[in-house]
């Protein structure tokens, strides 16, 4: 029963950073496409474990969503 657990654990799927592994050294908060995709239905901000970057991306891209949210590009919340 335990190894069953183990075996489920290991498979998860491991996603690579899209900043990293597309070369992306700043985050645009006029991208509003790209931002759009880490923002959840209720519009938070979508977690590491969730989004697949890495904390120095995942930093940076919280910076850019409040910044996009503050200059009025995207909500703050959903309705």
């Amino acid at each position: 029963m335990a190894l069953r657990t183990l075996q489920r654990r290991t498979r998860q799927l491991i996603r690579e950073c899209y900043f990293c592994k597309n070369a992306v050294e700043d985050i645009d908060y006029k991208d509003i496409g790209l931002l759009k995709r880490y923002i959840s239905s209720y519009g938070k901000i979508a977690p590491r474990k969730r989004s697949g970057c890495c904390a120095k991306h995942q930093r940076k891209l919280a910076h850019a969503i409040k910044k996009a949210r503050i200059m009025a590009l995207l909500p703050f919340a959903i309705q």
